[in-house]
């Protein structure tokens, strides 16, 4: 047996294991998950992404991209309800290694809303990414948005990588607003026991009750107005909240919204800078960080 022989030999239990993880979760989901190609596909993508943003003039992502992203062999996918797509992701490989994925952007239609079509999406791209080779999938998302934050960190095992403040600009849409766009970058090690763990739904997540009794400290907690309260940044490990429902929350009270920005910020850029590590997420709305020995 030669090497390439050897090396095929190894990752195919672990191709196989993501293989399996997906097609389960898209069975649980619903929907069957599949690579896009076609331009008759790829326009329904640009306009389910154009729906859920509420950018219809100037969408998320335009076909020409999608035709360019697909031809040089980057990740295009759509879950399907029957016929009806409902969910969609795009990502390209990046550099320098080229042995990693950059999943730009990700939609679920509301009509597919608590079915974890979303979970069924990262489990597809993981086993596309395992079969042609790639260790690792990055992407971004907003630190306020609290589902997304416990998706990311504890549903799927991700890990956050760098706090970027106001990383797209402006973004004038039905989720974003008009504030600043700050995003939490992470990293999916495709590979790690963790991911491998949280792919079969056996994910453990944080909880602050147990953290606060281990004599956490908050960094930024909630007031009784529903705004941030500020508190103390020299824990070994310290807890910042987030705002419940922060989309509802622009629409509602902009102002508050932009307070809960600052002070997230705030706390989990000056907390990194002391040497700080995000941990965790509890599911009530609470980022663990942890300072580093």
């Amino acid at each position: 047996m030669n090497l390439v022989t050897d090396m095929n030999a190894a990752v195919r239990p672990e191709l196989d294991q993501a293989v399996h993880t997906a097609a389960v979760a898209a069975r649980a989901a619903g929907v069957s998950v599949r690579d896009l190609a076609h331009l008759a596909e790829l326009n329904q993508v640009v306009g389910l992404f154009a729906t859920i943003w509420g950018r219809v003039a100037n969408p998320p992502v335009t076909i020409e991209l999608l035709r360019a992203f697909t031809k040089a062999g980057n990740y295009v996918a759509g879950a399907f309800s029957g016929d009806l797509l409902v969910g969609a992701c795009v990502g390209f490989v990046h550099a320098p290694a080229g042995d990693a994925l950059h999943s730009h952007i990700a939609g679920v239609s509301g009509a597919a809303a608590g079915r974890s079509v979303g979970f069924a999406l990262k489990l597809h791209q993981r086993a596309w990414a395992l079969e042609r080779g790639l260790s690792e999938i990055a992407w971004t998302f907003d630190p306020l948005v609290a589902r997304n934050a416990y998706f990311n960190l504890v549903k799927l095992g991700a890990r956050p990588a760098e706090y970027l403040t106001n990383f797209y600009g402006p973004m004038v849409d039905a989720i974003n607003g008009d504030q600043d766009s700050d995003r939490l970058l992470v990293r999916w090690p495709l590979r790690d026991r963790a991911v491998v763990l949280a792919s079969t739904g056996d994910a453990v997540g944080t909880v602050a009750a147990d953290e606060l009794a281990a004599g956490a400290v908050v960094a930024v907690g909630v007031g009784e107005d529903g705004g941030p309260v500020p508190g103390v940044l020299d824990g070994e490990t310290s807890l910042v909240a987030v705002p419940p429902d922060v989309e509802g929350l622009r629409s509602a009270d902009p102002v508050l919204a932009g307070r809960w920005r600052l002070a997230v910020r705030e706390a989990l850029t000056g907390l990194v800078e002391r040497g700080g590590r995000i941990d965790g997420f509890d599911r009530a709305g609470w980022y663990v960080v942890r300072r580093q020995p």
